[in-house]
């Protein structure tokens, strides 16, 4: 039996046009997604039998890519920080407002197409790479062929592709990091938070500005702070040589995050 929550969230999603399965419990909520495909999992981190944060820990072992929100009635810096560790893509506070649920919904969805379609692109690309490294091996004009299909990409889409601030140097397409040609490894929300400092950068970006930009999602002054800080931590575990005392990413108390690039 659904609870009154679960029950005004699935009436909210439905009449925005969303296809919409329930579970009563975290265990029956697993057996749904090992047998169907989803796009979004919203679960409230107190429910009957196992415990939202083991189900979410569940999920991203069997489907790393498959977002889930948590969502609570009972405000807990703790539990937020510990989803989010844990792989959550949001942490949201009960009431849930219609069209913020409506609006997140929509922006993680469209990310997730965009996310899919990147990757089969890159698979096919592969595919390409090793065709075509097939036909040069028995080609007897081997050293005319191209050697990479990203070289035969126009200029424009190759700037489309890059950005570079300073030693860091982000792929868009792959989501991919480096810095001096060191490959630096980010939890995708984390890229996404670093890459609107880079945008921004020098300039300061206030902690809901990165929280709409990165996650699509608005957010109030205190919450939009609680979940970039965990979010920052995760970067500066990445890329800081030491986090006592950041080089990169500057916390200017009161107001945001910075990026020093240079």
């Amino acid at each position: 039996m659904m609870n009154w929550c679960c029950a005004r969230l699935l009436r909210v999603l439905q009449h925005a046009g969303f296809e919409v399965t329930t579970a009563a419990d975290g265990q029956e909520g697993l057996e749904l997604i090992s047998h169907s495909n989803f796009d979004l999992v919203y679960m409230d981190i107190r429910m009957p039998g196992l415990a939202g944060l083991d189900v979410l820990q569940l999920i991203r072992a069997s489907q790393p890519n498959l977002p889930v929100i948590m969502f609570t009635a009972q405000p807990d810096i703790n539990s937020a920080v510990e989803a989010l560790r844990r792989g959550a893509a949001d942490y949201l506070l009960k009431p849930l407002m219609p069209q913020a649920l409506i609006d997140r919904t929509r922006a993680l969805i469209a990310s997730q197409q965009v996310e899919r379609r990147k990757r089969e692109i890159l698979l096919q690309i592969e595919n390409l790479k090793t065709e075509l490294q097939n036909l040069e091996s028995k080609s007897p004009v081997a050293p005319l062929l191209a050697t990479g299909v990203e070289k035969a990409l126009p200029a424009s889409q190759e700037n489309e592709r890059f950005l570079k601030r300073g030693s860091l140097l982000f792929d868009l397409h792959a989501r991919r990091l480096t810095s001096a040609e060191r490959a630096i490894i980010l939890a995708p929300t984390a890229f996404d938070y670093l890459l609107v400092l880079a945008r921004h950068t020098p300039n300061i970006v206030g902690y809901q500005t990165l929280v709409a930009e990165a996650q699509g999602y608005q957010a109030d002054v205190h919450e939009a702070q609680e979940l970039t800080k965990w979010h920052i931590h995760q970067v500066r575990q990445a890329l800081e040589p030491d986090q006592r005392h950041p080089r990169y990413v500057i916390n200017v108390r009161g107001s945001g995050y910075r990026l020093v690039a240079d």
